[in-house]
């Protein structure tokens, strides 16, 4: 039993890492802690006001039912188990066959249970390369991409090399206002500081260039900002950043001497049917040799786009006119983890370089379909959003995700700020145990002051999502009478 004293008191609350405390991440926070315990209840037969929850709180479309791409799961079934190339070679498509056998080509002993390269296996970063290349109309070389198991493992390694003390003063991060929790929780867990630039919502959540520089000015007495951060198509928002705006990021970067980290994992999910997507560094490219020097981490992801694969954890960063002594260190860093999912790896190669043969007719039927599903429940959830009086939806341009602001009551700010939590919290737990929807409180993903809002994706299957939209409206009204 002394043994057991010692051990707790060498490490407990009042001496653990502070930074580790102070992190939060409201995707999977206290109202999706209790969505789950009201599962719970429900199967237990306890009798609720309603007869199952609606998750609708990240972006994780397999778990919302959406189906796997064939392709995908044929070659990491080959990579993975090799004797079914001809055991059951009837099975797979000669497209999944010719993939998996260039990928294990290239791994030590044939065998998806090798350790890879660290920045991941060649024929991957090659294809990452073209693909890059051909979007862009730009060339990118496999020397300056590397993998990761997920684009936030990528994020996060290229947010290291930035945690500098100059002067002893902390490293700063310009972070978008609303933000992804990834960048906050990592600013708390590295004890830098999160310096917050706020996108506009009243046009569309596009972002005014005076607003970066209110945000570098008031940041500097108190850190040394490192890097600005962008979030393209916008998580939680929504936007598609159109090209003018991505030059007056670009060039604002280039005045303060700023990396670019430029979050691109939505780059498929493009709603609105006059907007594409452009990417940061085809936008840098084009600006001229002036700009040769500025530097640019590009991010991508095969857990959203069309393939939705979440559970694989497979991301890729793109690193443009970077230090090649910088690039050297950031080996070192990722050699320390030694290497990323095989499957992962597997997984981005399928999304990034489709079959041309056997399975392509297949592919491209399947991620369309996808596509223009997702794209007709963005157009839903944005119509009858704004249907509700009191709810405020901007246009969806591209993601997963609606982050419309709501109206408090006063009588109901004033009820939560009494229990000790923000308003829009007390809003979306009060929708939780009264509707079974469960969406996450626009103040885990921050927001303009005095402002409320939710997330919500537009995941879940259509059927689903009229129900959840029906709940949502009838609620709305009934919590404003309540305490109006």
């Amino acid at each position: 039993m002394a043994a057991v004293r010692k051990a707790a008191s060498m490490l407990n609350l009042s001496n653990m890492n502070p930074c580790v405390k102070e992190m939060q991440y409201a995707v999977r926070g206290p109202i999706v802690i209790r969505a789950a315990q009201l599962e719970k209840e429900l199967k237990s037969g306890k009798s609720m006001p309603f007869e199952q929850v609606i998750r609708a709180n990240i972006g994780d479309a397999h778990a919302m039912g959406q189906k796997p791409i064939s392709f995908v799961r044929e070659v990491i079934s080959l990579s993975v188990s090799p004797n079914l190339m001809k055991t059951a070679p009837s099975c797979f498509t000669n497209d999944a066959i010719q993939r998996a056998t260039e990928i294990l080509e290239n791994v030590g002993g044939q065998s998806m249970g090798s350790y890879t390269d660290s920045p991941g296996i060649v024929t991957v970063r090659n294809h990452v390369a073209e693909y890059i290349s051909e979007r862009d109309g730009y060339p990118a070389s496999p020397d300056d991409i590397f993998v990761g198991t997920g684009a936030s493992s990528c994020i996060k390694n290229i947010m290291k090399l930035c945690l500098t003390m100059d002067n002893e003063s902390r490293p700063g991060f310009m972070i978008p206002v609303p933000q992804y929790p990834l960048y906050s929780a990592c600013t708390a867990e590295f004890n830098a500081e999160l310096i917050s630039y706020y996108m506009d919502e009243h046009n569309n959540w596009t972002l005014n260039p005076e607003e970066l520089e209110r945000a570098y000015d008031e940041a500097k007495s108190r850190c040394v900002p490192k890097a600005i951060c962008v979030i393209n198509p916008g998580n939680p928002t929504g936007q598609n950043i159109p090209p003018e705006n991505i030059v007056d990021i670009i060039k604002f970067a280039h005045k303060h001497d700023l990396l670019i980290m430029a979050d691109e994992v939505y780059q498929t999910n493009i709603w609105g049917d006059d907007d594409q997507f452009v990417s940061f560094k085809k936008v840098l490219r084009s600006l001229g040799p002036e700009y040769d020097s500025q530097p640019l981490a590009s991010f991508h992801s095969v857990s959203k786009g069309f393939m939705g694969e979440c559970g694989l954890r497979g991301g890729y960063c793109e690193m443009t006119n970077f230090d090649p002594e910088v690039k050297v260190m950031l080996q070192k860093l990722i050699s320390a983890s030694l290497c990323s999912s095989t499957s992962g790896q597997v997984a981005i190669s399928c999304m990034v370089k489709a079959p041309s043969g056997d399975a392509a007719e297949l592919y491209k039927s399947e991620t369309e379909g996808v596509l223009a599903s997702l794209k007709e429940r963005s157009i839903l959830v944005h119509e009858k959003l704004n249907e509700i009086p009191g709810i405020v939806c901007n246009n969806l341009q591209g993601a997963m995700y609606a982050f419309p602001r709501i109206e408090i009551p006063k009588k109901a700010i004033e009820l939560a700020e009494s229990k000790g939590v923000t308003p829009d919290f007390f809003y979306c737990l009060e929708l939780l145990e009264n509707t079974g929807i469960c969406v996450v409180p626009g103040s885990g993903f921050w927001q303009y002051p005095g402002t409320f809002h939710f997330r919500m994706t537009i995941l879940p299957p259509m059927e689903q999502l009229v129900v959840f939209l029906e709940k949502l409206a009838k609620f709305h009204v009934e919590f404003r009478e309540k305490y109006g």
